[in-house]
């Protein structure tokens, strides 16, 4: 049984206010990067930027596929073409749900190999606990003590059909 612990406009509301939230922390949004994490932290990162640029102005987002940087997953050892150097930048980690932490370990040596940025901090929209590493988020849309036999499901209308979290 699904339990719905955020809808569309609890979404649209916390993201608002990750991005308040990120704008008072840095005084602004000078050397700000956005990096999305594959798969539904890029289309977050997106809607982030966009409601950044409304309150303060354009910042760049991108996103990163970090399956090669994995140390949990089988994948080829190939690394992806880096697009942009993240040297000097504050870049913030955008992702869907924090559990173990291994995908943010993952993105940071990602980040790493694309520069020395001036710092990496951490925008999540749900936590849910049970971390296996020492991470812990700088900005959260929502808290949820899971146990871990549940669930969280994270749909995103850009690539699921609608806004939603689901705990079963």
């Amino acid at each position: 049984m699904e339990k719905v612990v955020m809808n569309e406009m609890e979404m649209k509301r916390a993201l608002t206010r990750l991005a308040y939230e990120i704008i008072e922390h840095h005084k602004g949004i000078e050397d700000i990067v956005l990096m999305g994490i594959a798969t539904r932290g890029a289309p977050l990162a997106e809607r982030l930027g966009k409601k950044i640029a409304e309150i303060e102005g354009p910042v760049l987002v991108e996103s990163m596929n970090i399956e090669a940087y994995r140390d949990d997953m089988k994948y080829t050892d190939q690394r992806p073409e880096n697009s942009s150097d993240l040297s000097g930048k504050k870049v913030i980690l955008v992702d869907d749900v924090l559990y173990t932490g291994r995908s943010i370990r993952a993105a940071m040596d990602a980040c790493m190999d694309r520069g020395r940025p001036a710092e990496i901090s951490l925008a999540i929209l749900v936590d849910r606990g049970h971390r296996e590493l020492p991470i812990r988020p700088d900005y959260v849309g929502k808290n949820i003590p899971t146990s871990k036999q549940e669930r969280v499901r994270v749909q995103i209308k850009e690539i699921d059909g609608k806004d939603a979290v689901t705990l079963s």
